[in-house]
């Protein structure tokens, strides 16, 4: 009975995540920031946003970790749930195979010292190319990238079940280093067990190996699958593992976990250095108010696509060839001056989260009049939200320039297009 309250419990909060998920990066429903709970999201908004509440969220990960091992990768991620779709749909496919106790690599430890490092230094720009949560918003928005990813990820799970949380996520790596010394884990009693094989079978991490009577609570996501299928009850989980797992003095050991410390510090310096070259190389550009200014969002826009999603009218953009992250764009349409949706939903601290009274009042760009072209119609005039256009019979629209917002609204009514729009080098708020 437990070990279905386990499970059942864990299925509950899954499919909660899911569909939560599902309406949030469909732009309907999003009153429970559940993506501000993601490692990565959590970790960027303390560091690059002044450690307040994405620190505390993020440490609030931590400590679920340290008190019931990987819960995060199987109840919160939304790439992993993905994955544990797939192995669902699967599941007749694996029943043909003999599936054996996966190898652990260090890849991981590598991949997520440098992308962490980097991060820590300053810029996303590498993180956003392997983080599961931008990688999920990425393949939500219909972003090349993201779609060709979860393809590659799905032959991937075909093939290996959840490789990519065991040997490739450099969250999973850093979640599982902690999950060593969780107070839950998955028991082993050997004097139970009957050698069936079926905990191995239905592992997906491979994390079990009935025939040593072992369990790498590292690679363990905590899917309780193993608890379900266990004939003899010789699973199970709760508090002290009857083989404590420390770490090895082994030569081997010492030296990876010295080059990932020395990696990480490498990665450190050199994010600050690859910070510095994003921000020197991007161009200027119009993006939504909260953004600061182009160099700083360059380093921070996960490009996880959620504000691309919720913008009701559809201005922004997802990163393309020309710009490689999201960005306004005002060719069909202008910035709803009673609307700041992406700062709500922006989880990454990317685009802060301002009130609706504070975007209104945010410069994000200025509105130019070309009186080669226009035409005096004074439909600019009467489309301003902030009433800044000043117009004098038979006279060109004056347009005060100290008290512009730049929501392009002018820009769209024009019918001669005699109005552009230039964004600012740093976003300010006016009185």
């Amino acid at each position: 009975m437990k070990n279905k309250i386990l499970i059942y419990s864990r299925l509950i909060i899954s499919f909660i995540v899911f569909i939560l998920s599902g309406l949030a990066f469909y732009g309907h429903f999003y009153p429970l920031k559940i993506f501000d709970l993601q490692f990565t999201t959590a970790l960027q908004n303390g560091l690059l946003s002044g450690f307040g509440l994405g620190l505390f969220l993020f440490f609030t990960i931590i400590l679920l970790t340290l008190l019931f091992g990987r819960i995060y990768c199987s109840m919160l991620c939304p790439l992993g749930i993905y994955q544990e779709i797939l192995t669902i749909l699967f599941k007749p496919f694996y029943k043909k195979r003999l599936l054996k106790p996966m190898q652990h690599y260090v890849f991981a430890y590598f991949l997520a010292a440098i992308l962490l490092g980097t991060l820590c230094g300053g810029t996303v720009v590498w993180l956003r190319l392997f983080d599961p949560y931008a990688l999920t918003g990425s393949a939500l928005s219909g972003a090349w990238y993201g779609v060709g990813f979860m393809v590659a990820l799905a032959i991937l799970v075909f093939c290996k079940k959840r490789f990519f949380c065991t040997n490739i996520c450099p969250v999973g790596a850093v979640l599982g280093i902690i999950s060593r010394f969780s107070l839950f884990k998955i028991r082993f009693n050997e004097k139970k067990c009957g050698k069936c094989g079926l905990c191995t079978g239905v592992c997906p991490c491979g994390a079990i190996d009935a025939q040593n009577g072992t369990v790498n609570n590292e690679t363990c996501i905590k899917c309780f699958n193993c608890l379900n299928y266990c004939r003899h009850t010789a699973l199970s989980y709760g508090l002290s593992p009857t083989k404590p797992v420390s770490f090895s003095s082994k030569r081997r050991q010492l030296l990876v976990s010295s080059a990932v410390v020395i990696l990480f510090g490498v990665a450190c310096r050199g994010g600050i250095v690859l910070a510095q070259k994003v921000a020197s190389k991007v161009k200027k550009m119009i993006l939504p108010a909260g953004a600061k200014n182009v160099e700083d969002f360059a380093n921070r826009c996960s490009n996880c696509n959620l504000c691309v999603a919720n913008c009701p009218l559809k201005i922004i953009k997802p990163a393309d060839e020309q710009t490689p992250f999201v960005h306004l764009t005002y060719d069909r349409y202008f910035c709803d001056f009673n609307c700041h949706k992406c700062s709500e939903v922006c989880p990454s601290g990317a685009i802060k989260r301002i009130t609706l009274a504070q975007k209104r009042k945010t410069k994000i760009a200025n509105a130019v009049v070309n009186k080669d072209v226009c035409i005096k119609c004074g439909l600019c005039k009467g489309e301003c939200p902030r009433h800044i256009v000043e117009m004098k019979t038979g006279d060109f629209p004056q347009i005060h320039a100290e008290k512009c917002i730049g929501c392009g609204a002018c820009a769209i009514v024009c019918p001669v297009h005699a109005i552009r729009i230039e964004p600012v080098d740093q976003q300010i708020t006016l009185t």
